[in-house]
């Protein structure tokens, strides 16, 4: 504003001016076009404007509640306790969260009509698990572990006399988790397919992908693969994974070999790294992390025409393909585990889910019913 006012020559601000200025900024764009910044210089000129013509700026109830204004009894008591959160230090998140949580409750307990503390029991914050839980992704969990430690503050400073924290019941919310994405073998061949081999990145890409999906290794568990984890006396590889840190040892198939040496000899770039896999930009060092790989999976997906918003399309998916595969062929639970590298074969059952065949297998005939049932007396079918 100041830069502007100063080329044009202007001394005194008016709403004329506020005009120019934004109009200046923004010509005839529409508000809704806005990028953060660009809003907030289009306000910041909109409250100076106001307050050169009132001497005031007001505040919008949004931004009203986010300074937190607690209010009544309940408001007040909240405000120490927040003061109490203040001097054990905790974060600055944290504190946010709190201030969030208890003014929604506070704002509550106005609507209940609460005019003393001593009305703030068991019953009511019970109802208000009730009208919170009705909401759709609320976090009823973490706002109830707060009202919980204000309840006792509360307790502990004598504002109430009975000491109900630990009766506020826990909540938890158990959600189901997603099915995890597969491919068929065709498709997992038509993605392999697509990669063109005849470039130094192409070889690279091919060998990372072919791991993926043969062996089901993790994206960091490739980018991190060395020489020294390929046994070629043994036709093995064996690591330690990067996320457990368990170790883990794989048949190194003959597809797999024949595509890391021909990544070697025809596309690896000369260097001193212990890392198989390497950038392809100088100084040609290792991958800088797991995402590398991700992204090398993802972009064959994208041109192998395989990408879809229904499916994830990355490393990760590969290797649930395989843990899918495997399951399919009746491989249990214990071996899948193990190639995959879980560090519990409970992991396995979290393709149970969609073996769909084993599912079938499963299923028990219903018992036809015997002609008696619809002849006795007294039964709704008797005639």
């Amino acid at each position: 504003m100041a830069r502007f006012m100063i080329a044009e020559g202007i001394s005194y601000y008016s709403i004329d001016i506020e005009k120019k200025i934004l109009y200046n900024r923004f010509k005839d764009r529409p508000i809704t076009s806005f990028k953060r910044s660009e809003k907030e210089f289009y306000n910041s000129v909109k409250m100076f404007s106001e307050f050169v013509l009132t001497g005031e700026i007001s505040i919008s109830p949004r931004m009203r509640r986010n300074t937190y204004v607690f209010r009544g009894v309940i408001g007040k008591a909240i405000s120490g306790y927040i003061i109490y959160k203040k001097e054990l230090r905790i974060s600055s998140q944290t504190l946010r969260s709190y201030n969030r949580y208890l003014l929604q409750f506070n704002d509550y307990c106005i609507d209940q009509k609460l005019t003393t503390i001593y009305q703030l029991d068991l019953i009511l914050v019970t109802n208000y698990i009730r009208y919170i839980s009705r909401r759709k992704g609320y976090p009823v969990g973490a706002v109830l572990s707060v009202i919980r430690t204000f309840i006792k503050y509360l307790f502990e400073q004598k504002i109430i006399s009975e000491n109900y924290h630990d009766k506020i019941p826990r909540y938890k919310r158990i959600d189901q988790p997603k099915l995890p994405s597969t491919y068929t073998k065709k498709e997992i061949s038509k993605l392999l397919k697509s990669v063109e081999r005849f470039n130094a990145i192409g070889k690279r890409d091919y060998a990372v992908i072919l791991i993926a999906a043969r062996l089901g290794l993790r994206a960091s568990d490739i980018a991190c693969l060395k020489f020294e984890n390929l046994l070629w006396d043994t036709s093995a590889i064996k690591l330690d994974q990067v996320k457990t840190g368990r170790e883990l040892v794989l048949p190194l198939l003959p597809d797999i070999g024949n595509a890391i040496i021909d990544y070697i000899k025809y596309g690896r770039p000369e260097s001193e790294e212990p890392y198989i896999f390497l950038t392809q930009r100088p100084p040609y060092s290792r991958f800088a992390s797991s995402n590398v790989v991700t992204h090398i999976v993802q972009r064959a997906f994208l041109k192998a025409g395989l990408a879809t918003k229904e499916r994830k399309y990355g490393a990760h998916a590969l290797r649930h393909t395989l843990g899918f595969r495997m399951l399919e062929e009746s491989t249990v639970s214990p071996v899948i585990s193990e190639v995959l590298g879980h560090t519990s074969t409970e992991s396995a059952r979290y393709y149970l889910r969609i073996d769909l065949q084993s599912m079938k297998k499963c299923m028990l005939d219903v018992p036809p019913v015997p002609p008696e049932f619809y002849t006795q007396k007294g039964g709704i079918f008797y005639a």
